[in-house]
């Protein structure tokens, strides 16, 4: 049973690649070869049907980039009823995958023994946040699946692009530089705020610098999880002439525990943007990252490490 964005049981589902007829028909996009690997999403925190809704999108971006690709997803902190396990998914993965190669064997079809890791696990994580790496790396390894597991999505330039778009979106930048030079609300001064203590902020900050590039105000990384550190980068902005900050969590949802972010909006004394959610360069720089295990080229356009 599936959903038309992303699997409901947590097994992989193989969508269908486009066909095109004709004389002057486009070349097909690249295609997920036969047999890859499935792609299994890794999401943090507590699930919620948002957070499920949230990692359907990502999953649906995905594969609308590489048709023919297999995804499912797997939820560090899920219960195996209706948000189930990395571990579960993965054992599940490894057994659909055994089960394919028996009923072609059955079938008097010419196939090989299944060879390779199952699955690539890509964490839905923006930055390093070592506990959360640690726990999903153990999920890899007590499945015993032989699945490989990838780095997180940052830093990225696309990532300060989903950054801008979330300020703008709150009135909190301009939208670009061409157009909207007069936003009242427009913040001279961002706190790029992550979890995953000092690792994680030095992380952000290098995205940091190409979204301080794209807005033309300082930016400046500091971690949720930190205490005083929220405060202390709003006042080491106001102290170099910053009026109007703003708050621009570089995080994609589901890690960020509730209230955090609206209680470090409350101590910085600024408005903040949303976390980055299903913007389609999430679902890319995912997709991103298991080509990259692969080896597969993607189509001119599609991120790149």
């Amino acid at each position: 049973m599936s959903s038309p964005t992303g699997p409901a049981s947590g097994l992989p589902v193989r969508m269908p690649r486009p066909r095109q007829t004709g004389r002057h028909r486009r070349p097909e996009p690249v295609a997920a070869p036969e047999g890859a690997p499935t792609l299994v999403l890794a999401v943090p925190g507590t699930p919620t049907p948002a957070i499920r809704s949230l990692a359907e999108e990502v999953v649906s971006i995905a594969r609308s980039e590489l048709p023919g690709l297999e995804a499912a997803i797997g939820y560090v902190d899920g219960d195996d009823t209706e948000y189930p396990t990395l571990g579960t998914v993965l054992t599940a993965v490894t057994a659909l995958r055994n089960e394919r190669y028996e009923l072609a064997v059955a079938a008097g079809r010419e196939v090989s023994a299944p060879e390779g890791a199952p699955a690539v696990v890509v964490p839905l994580l923006a930055g390093p946040e070592s506990a959360l790496m640690r726990r999903i790396r153990e999920s890899v390894l007590s499945s015993g699946s032989g699945a490989e597991l990838t780095d997180v999505l940052g830093p990225h330039p696309l990532l300060a692009e989903a950054l801008h778009v979330r300020l703008s979106e709150a009135g909190l930048a301009r939208a670009d530089r061409a157009r909207l030079f007069t936003v009242a609300t427009a913040a001279d001064g961002i706190i790029l705020a992550t979890v995953g203590g000092e690792e994680a902020v030095q992380a952000a900050g290098i995205t940091g610098m190409l979204l301080a590039a794209r807005l033309a105000v300082p930016v400046i990384a500091a971690a949720l999880d930190q205490e005083g550190s929220i405060a202390s980068v709003a006042e080491q902005l106001r102290g170099a002439g910053s009026v109007q900050l703003a708050l621009a969590p570089y995080l994609v949802g589901p890690e960020l525990a509730e209230g955090l972010l609206d209680e470090a909006a409350k101590e910085a004394g600024c408005p903040s943007s949303e976390p980055l959610g299903s913007y389609p360069a999430i679902g890319k720089l995912v997709l991103s990252q298991y080509a990259a295990v692969q080896g597969i080229t993607l189509q001119q356009g599609s991120p790149a490490h």
